[in-house]
């Protein structure tokens, strides 16, 4: 049978066809044999050798029928139980044009049962020889083509699609599927069985397989992540097909294996967002994201383009970031109904002037202010420029928009801004003292600020510097083996940012629920697990990859925290809260910013370290940075002191 089936897929389509339409015609000639035979009770009726044009006539008719409804156009190896429907819809065709010309020509009367029975037999026959055929082409028992052998973890609608889309891979051999249904309990599927998933430790050295294929694309992520826990204790690497949100949309096929990600293991199934939350500062709104290119910053102009803005203005100081993401969204817009006007801008935060233009010109009435350097090591190493950006790029972007009347303007922290122990943590929480002291002046802009953790495969997150260690064999770098982040996916973070903007009074800090810390030792060695890999240590030598402690770089703490104070206040959605915390005065905070500004034009890297100090209460640098480090710098940039009129 394998020969078989082998000498039919590598037969032209052309020859396929006409075989095809051979065997249709057969079916058909036995089929009028046989609604006579039934309803007439003889092997030979004496009705049909008076009639026995009949059966070219409907020979001659049903198969054009067929041709014309492109019943022929399909791929037998694929097809489905669909096919008794496309079946039924020639082969009725054929009957009524059979009927009308037998009554025209004024043939014998022929039973009306006869004519039901033909039918019922053509459509059973034609239907089940193409799924009989199928079983054959498809991926008859040891069909598949040599490679990998893998399992595939989930023998539904999924894992049967997947099996038959790697009948012809070169990767990969399914040779069993392993599901926990009670009735697919001993059962095959496209000639491979189904096992139950406590079986896979036996099942590793019988099958001799390495890889297990997640295919419940469907499950949610609790539901993943109990199913991967289950599968860390084996020595497979597992690979996950596409979401189904991508396969309904055409974005990936069904054989489009990848990684697990490690948004499947840590991340938490997303809560229902509040559509009046969502649209309240962007549909129909002229909307600017400010850091488009980067990760938070990307996700954010993503989501408010499905929110139907009137307006999106993606500002980026890097061309080739502020490319990449126009592209990106460009193509979101050609394979969406949006008509949404897409302004991109090449610009510095820092630049006023620059902000004040675009705004006004654009009648920008929300903004969102992702614009920053995060990267802890970096900016502690380079602690002017991040002052510079963070700090004074938040305050000129807020004076740009009270200037240009916008309505909302969100600023994007980190928990890293809490108890600050390095420079970027530091110039965060002072970037929302900016904002919560402008938020006591008169004007039209309602401030806030939205504080949450880590996001899951950003650029500044292990998760991507893990996977290429391990792509390279490791080591696999973890600073200390105590470390605990938060983490959040992108699409949530930026989702509830977007929320939490609609909720804002004035001066707000919000923090986003971040669910349970995650130990980054056990993220390193989930990770390694995942990938088929075991890792190297002492109980282990013989291991695979090697987990190495470097130490806790500059400025990073083991803990990181949300809340500064004791207390947070509940908001209208569950996993956005409202904090507690002090603020500064404007008329207090006003002339340090300005002492601020000129000391950074000036490079006075000893004046910014003692105000960062005094103004942030809460910094608490672990250790001192020398002042090599503070004063390696080019020439100062040109800053202008803050206008007079915020005084």
């Amino acid at each position: 049978m394998r020969g078989f089936g082998e000498l039919l897929v590598g037969l032209p389509r052309g020859i396929k066809q006409a075989l095809l339409i051979a065997v249709d015609g057969l079916i058909i000639v036995f089929c009028v044999w046989g609604a006579f035979a039934l309803r007439l009770g003889e092997p030979w009726p004496y009705f049909l050798r008076n009639a026995i044009w009949l059966i070219p006539l409907m020979v001659g008719l049903t198969l054009p029928a067929f041709y014309l409804l492109g019943f022929y156009r399909s791929v037998i190896r694929y097809v489905s139980g669909h096919v008794f429907f496309d079946a039924a819809k020639g082969v009725g065709t054929g009957a009524l044009l059979s009927l009308a010309v037998w009554e025209l020509s004024q043939g014998p009367v022929v039973p009306r049962s006869a004519w039901l029975i033909y039918a019922l037999l053509a459509v059973l026959l034609v239907g089940a020889f193409r799924l009989m055929l199928r079983g054959y082409v498809s991926v008859p028992r040891g069909a598949y083509a040599a490679g990998e052998r893998v399992v595939i973890y989930g023998a539904g609608d999924a894992g049967a699609q997947l099996a038959v889309a790697l009948q012809h891979s070169r990767e990969y051999q399914p040779v069993a599927f392993l599901d926990d249904a009670p009735d697919l309990k001993g059962t095959e599927i496209l000639g491979l069985k189904v096992y139950p998933s406590a079986r896979l430790a036996d099942l590793i050295p019988k099958l001799e397989v390495a890889t297990v294929l997640l295919a419940m694309p469907s499950l949610t992520r609790k539901q993943r992540r109990e199913i991967l826990d289950g599968l860390e204790a084996s020595p497979l690497r597992v690979l996950a097909m596409p979401a189904l949100t991508e396969l309904a949309a055409g974005l990936r096929r069904v054989d489009e294996l990848r990684d697990v990600d490690v948004e499947d293991v840590l991340g938490r199934d997303a809560v229902q967002a509040d559509e009046t939350l969502l649209g309240a500062t962007v549909t129909g709104k002229s909307v600017m994201v400010t850091g488009a290119g980067g990760s938070i910053g990307g996700e954010l102009c993503r989501q408010i383009l499905r929110l139907r803005p009137r307006r999106l203005v993606a500002l980026e100081l890097s061309e080739y970031q502020l490319y990449r993401i126009e592209q990106k969204l460009r193509a979101l817009l050609e394979h969406s109904a949006f008509q949404v006007e897409l302004v991109p801008i090449l610009g510095s935060v820092q630049d006023r002037n620059r902000l004040g233009s675009a705004m006004q010109a654009f009648q920008v009435q929300t903004v969102f202010h992702a614009a920053a350097y995060k990267h802890v090591p970096i900016v502690e190493h380079n602690p002017i420029e991040g002052v510079v950006n963070n700090v004074i790029g938040t305050l000129r972007c807020a004076e740009a928009a009270i200037a240009a009347g916008v309505e909302t303007f969100v600023l994007i922290s980190t928990d890293k801004a809490v108890r600050p122990t390095n420079v970027m943590g530091a110039s965060k929480r002072l970037a929302e003292l900016v904002l919560q002291g402008l938020a006591q002046l008169d004007h039209e802009t309602c401030f806030c600020m939205v504080r949450f953790g880590n996001v899951l495969a950003s650029s500044g997150s292990v998760v991507p510097l893990f996977r290429e260690q391990i792509r390279r064999g490791g080591p696999v770098t973890v600073t200390h083996p105590e470390m605990v982040r938060y983490f959040m996916t992108i699409p949530e973070a930026a989702q509830l940012v977007i929320q939490a903007g609609a909720m804002a009074q004035g001066g707000d800090v919000f923090l986003l629920e971040m669910g349970e810390p995650v130990s980054i030792l056990g993220l390193a060695r989930r990770m390694i697990h995942l990938s088929g890999f075991e890792v190297r240590d002492a109980d282990n030598p013989d291991g695979d990859i090697e987990i190495q402690f470097t130490g806790l770089r500059a400025g990073e703490k083991l803990y990181e925290e949300l809340l500064i104070g004791d207390n947070d206040l509940a908001t209208d959605h569950p996993r956005i809260m409202r904090a507690r915390e002090h603020a500064i005065p404007w008329d207090v905070l006003y002339p340090q910013l300005e002492v601020l500004t000129r000391a950074a034009g000036t490079g006075d890297h000893r004046t910014i370290r003692r105000m960062l100090e005094s103004l942030v209460e809460e910094y608490r640098p672990k250790e001192e940075i020398g002042d090599r480090v503070w004063h390696a710098r080019g020439q100062p940039p040109q800053i202008h002191p803050p206008p007079d009129t915020l005084h």
